[in-house]
């Protein structure tokens, strides 16, 4: 997906972390990985809000920051609305 030299040093140390949970009990190999998904999930769905925030402060279009991270500009609309902590999409009466 990208090129970026920083993304491929990610994906090497995930990889590894990987690689090393082999000779564990399924179980314990299970819970791990899952708990790895959900805290990069976490990190990165985090990033992606403030990422759209800074887009959107600086005058980007709900379409224009969908188009860049592969989601509807009412998805857009949503998780901005989230993150900002006003629970609804800009609009909506309360």
């Amino acid at each position: 997906m990208s090129d970026d030299p920083t993304i491929g040093f990610l994906k090497a140390d995930v990889a590894r972390f990987c690689a090393g949970l082999d000779g564990l009990a399924p179980a314990i190999r299970l819970r791990l990985l899952v708990q790895l998904r959900s805290a990069l999930d976490g990190v990165t769905d985090a990033a992606l809000d403030e990422g759209m925030a800074a887009a959107s402060a600086e005058g980007w279009g709900l379409r224009q920051i969908g188009g860049q991270v592969g989601l509807s500009h009412e998805k857009v609309r949503y998780r901005l609305a989230q993150s900002a902590g006003t629970g609804k999409p800009d609009g909506e009466a309360s």
